[in-house]
């Protein structure tokens, strides 16, 4: 009995040892793509959004109730023309106060002049009036000035973009309630991050990607770079200059693709191909493992230069396993079950 367990034991061992080599000698299924040619393009990525070149945001400097407000939305204004108006009653109150106290200040100075004269009031007594005077005087100075904070006018000739706040709101400080600015030419302003903001050079081209107009080719080119970045953020503020006859509008969102260079005709395998810079090439049954060298990396694949060191790469002829199996060794028989087309 002991016997017969001991050779069952054997015989399922041996069964399982033989499925295991079955399993393991099982070549590995891939699916391969064939290197092609084409425009390799080096890029930089951005959002942005769109704004005109020359604009100016009307907001007020008091906190106040709206009692007047232009319906001015889309129309054009001169510079100067008012926009709204601010509650300024009780403004106006302390004017009235601080001008009555610059009369009577007036009239004592008269007073004392006339007995200095006649050698009835001290010198020091009309210095003090005198004095007193001035200072009534700059106190209504700077309440005057501070009536007009209470008038919003436009800064500059141009059309009023947009127009926020109604009559009888609350304009609270810094509250941007008018956009007053030319509609023509436009910009995109993007923030682009300071690893990358060594490539990026004026005149560059520039593809624009709106969810507005999916369809549409949209290009702009790089207008100006600020000198100073965002240390907080770690971005450069880079203004792209827009067509006339774009059909982007103010305020819309885009995604920016600056084209740093661009490969004409290069030999392109996809990135999903790769680990770092090696590839798997099909030969025969086998694959073989190759490391290679590459130059631009970019949205329509992976440049390849040549092989590294000198040894051979991938030519146009060349099956290509994508995407790269991490877990297949070197010379592992492979069986191909799908050609990628790309």
């Amino acid at each position: 009995m002991r016997r017969l367990r001991w050779t069952v034991g054997i015989v399922f061992v041996a069964a399982a040892a033989a499925v295991g080599a079955w399993y393991l000698w099982q070549p590995a299924k891939v699916s391969v793509v064939t290197p092609q040619r084409g425009d390799a393009a080096e890029i930089v990525y951005a959002s942005g959004s769109v704004e005109p070149q020359t604009w100016a945001k009307v907001t007020p400097v008091v906190r106040e109730r709206i009692v007047e407000q232009c319906n001015c939305e889309g129309s054009r204004v001169a510079q100067g023309d008012v926009l709204a108006k601010l509650d300024d009653s009780e403004a106006r109150a302390v004017l009235g106060e601080l001008e009555a106290r610059q009369a009577l200040a007036q009239e004592e100075l008269r007073r004392l002049t006339v007995l200095a004269e006649r050698r009835a009031a001290s010198q020091q007594a009309l210095d003090r009036a005198q004095s007193e005077l001035g200072q009534i005087e700059a106190l209504v100075a700077g309440q005057k000035a501070r009536l007009d904070t209470y008038v919003l006018r436009a800064p500059s000739a141009g059309v009023v973009l947009r127009q926020d706040g109604e009559v009888g709101e609350v304009a609270e400080l810094g509250t941007v309630l008018f956009w007053v600015g030319e509609p023509k030419p436009l910009l995109v302003v993007a923030e682009v991050n300071e690893e990358d903001i060594p490539r990026v050079e004026v005149g560059q081209r520039a593809l624009l990607k709106s969810d507005a107009f999916l369809r549409q080719n949209l290009e702009a080119v790089v207008d100006s770079i600020t000198p100073k970045g965002d240390p907080v953020t770690k971005t450069y503020r880079v203004r792209f200059r827009l067509p006339d006859d774009t059909p982007l509008r103010i305020g819309m969102s885009t995604d920016v693709n600056i084209v740093i260079r661009v490969a004409k005709n290069a030999l392109l395998i996809p990135s999903a191909a790769m680990d770092g810079n090696k590839v798997f090439v099909v030969e025969g049954d086998k694959a073989s493992r190759r490391e290679i060298r590459t130059g631009i990396r970019g949205t329509n694949g992976v440049e390849v230069l040549s092989g590294a060191d000198g040894k051979v790469g991938v030519d146009e002829k060349a099956r290509v396993i994508s995407p790269y199996p991490a877990d297949l060794a070197d010379g592992g028989r492979v069986s191909i079950t799908a050609a990628q087309e790309r």
